[in-house]
């Protein structure tokens, strides 16, 4: 080419990230006389969608002039490799700079809060975009109802809901699955064929979020129609989460038999979390002769998951069979099985979000923690009376 003007140079740095050829990129990048913005905000894109945060990171402090682009690249790459706390961090950093956002910035911000589970920092968002004058539409609309649905403040979720001025397939999806996870079931499913008469075509999320509901609330019946609806009336082909959600359905309303006879009908392989369900189910009802059948699959797919070796354990010690609990525990031991560590938990607090275990000593005011809500001592030099 006899001129190469800038449009050009990023263009061919933005189909070298496409291919996630990041050398060939950041050479091209370099020959450049002068980087523009979008160049890079390619390349921070590119390197956040590659799971490297520290290099986008460092990119990002290096622009001398950062737009808005450049600022939700940040957000929208730090809440793609599940770094939340950092996408609201740096959604406060950008609105302190005086970069006012667009719909774009707050919807992946709400949904960071979603994922966080922090209302108080989602309400806040929520009534920046009011005080902004943001247009409730269906991004920022589905993200807010989302959002709220996840913090257990179902009646905003319903109240968002509803006065969006539109309302596409991800805001019914996102109020049906709140509706769903909170244990309305009957509402999820009024939800569904409101839907319907709105002339929104469900797909197959809406389904797994409707048969799921069934699921909490033992609905067999209703959850059968609709898992027959799913394939006659809108043939959506059922996949592995469809029949996961049928196989809770029978196990927890004690068909193991019947969830047995549809996991050997499905048309490919059923996977860990199919034959965890069933095996849940067993021990609930005190089926211990499928439970072993399931057991059996799930040491070949996950033979060092602790968590089926507890509940064979549970189930034999509920029959007193106390030899097959010895053999069970023996067998973990050989293997050096042990018992899966303890979750996570969140914490809001000045905008900040704290992250907790159980008997957790890695935060910075762990001592005065301990020493508010205890006896002064850590719980690792207690003595259990």
């Amino acid at each position: 080419m006899p001129e190469r003007d800038e449009f050009t140079w990023t263009t061919m740095v933005s189909a070298y990230l496409r291919v996630f050829d990041m050398d060939s990129a950041n050479a091209l990048a370099n020959r450049m006389s002068e980087k523009n913005g979008a160049t890079w905000n390619c390349l921070i894109d590119g390197y956040m969608k590659l799971g490297n945060v520290e290099v986008a990171e460092s990119l990002f402090d290096q622009m001398p002039v950062k737009d808005i682009v450049s600022w939700t690249t940040m957000i929208k790459g730090y809440s793609y490799n599940k770094r939340y706390r950092e996408a609201i961090s740096v959604f406060y950093r950008m609105t302190e700079a005086g970069i006012v956002p667009d719909e774009v910035t707050m919807s992946t911000v709400i949904s960071a809060c979603a994922h966080l589970g922090v209302v108080e920092i989602g309400k806040e968002v929520h009534m920046y975009t009011a005080h902004k004058g943001f247009v409730l539409d269906v991004y920022i609309g589905s993200a807010l109802v989302d959002m709220y649905s996840k913090c257990a403040c179902l009646n905003r979720a319903l109240l968002v809901f509803f006065n969006l001025p539109e309302k596409n397939l991800f805001c019914w999806n996102a109020i049906i699955e709140g509706l769903a996870a909170h244990g309305y079931a009957r509402e999820a499913l009024r939800m569904l064929g409101k839907m319907e008469v709105e002339l929104i075509k469900p797909n197959a999320v809406t389904f797994v979020s409707v048969l799921t509901a069934c699921t909490h609330a033992g609905l067999v019946e209703e959850g059968q129609k609709v898992y027959r609806s799913m394939s006659s009336d809108y043939s959506i082909v059922s996949n592995i989460e469809h029949y996961g959600c049928m196989v809770a359905l029978f196990s927890k309303a004690g068909l193991i038999q019947e969830a047995l006879e549809l996991i050997e009908s499905m048309e490919f392989e059923p996977n860990a979390v199919i034959w965890g369900t069933l095996l849940d189910g067993c021990r609930l009802h005190k089926n211990l002769e499928i439970a072993k059948v399931a057991f059996k699959k799930l040491m070949v797919l996950e033979p060092r998951n602790s968590g089926y070796y507890s509940l064979l354990i549970s189930m034999y010690a509920g029959e007193n069979r106390w030899r097959d609990v010895a053999e069970v525990r023996g067998r973990m031991r050989e293997l050096g099985i042990r018992k899966l560590c303890p979750g996570t938990s969140w914490i809001e607090l000045d905008k900040r979000v704290h992250m907790f275990a159980a008997a957790d000593k890695s935060h910075s005011a762990s001592d005065e923690v301990y020493l508010f809500v205890g006896d002064g001592l850590h719980p690792s030099t207690r003595s259990i009376e």
